[in-house]
């Protein structure tokens, strides 16, 4: 099982994951004010690291 982890404290929300995930499994959410990227969908996951290799501030690790 796949487990995709993101720093909140790391995330800006700036979306790139989301535009870069090919199955969909990021989407933005705001909480407290701030709006981070949140892992919807882990199972569709297809362990591309398209997410990782993108994110501009190094929040998201893919876990086999």
């Amino acid at each position: 099982m796949v487990s995709v982890n993101i720093d909140v404290e790391k995330c800006t929300g700036c979306g790139t994951c989301v535009d870069v995930c090919p199955v969909a499994v990021f989407e933005l959410q705001e909480t407290g004010g701030k709006t981070t990227s949140v892992a919807v969908a882990e199972d569709e996951c297809i362990v591309c690291r398209a997410c990782e290799a993108q994110c501009p501030e190094e929040a998201i690790e893919v876990v086999e």
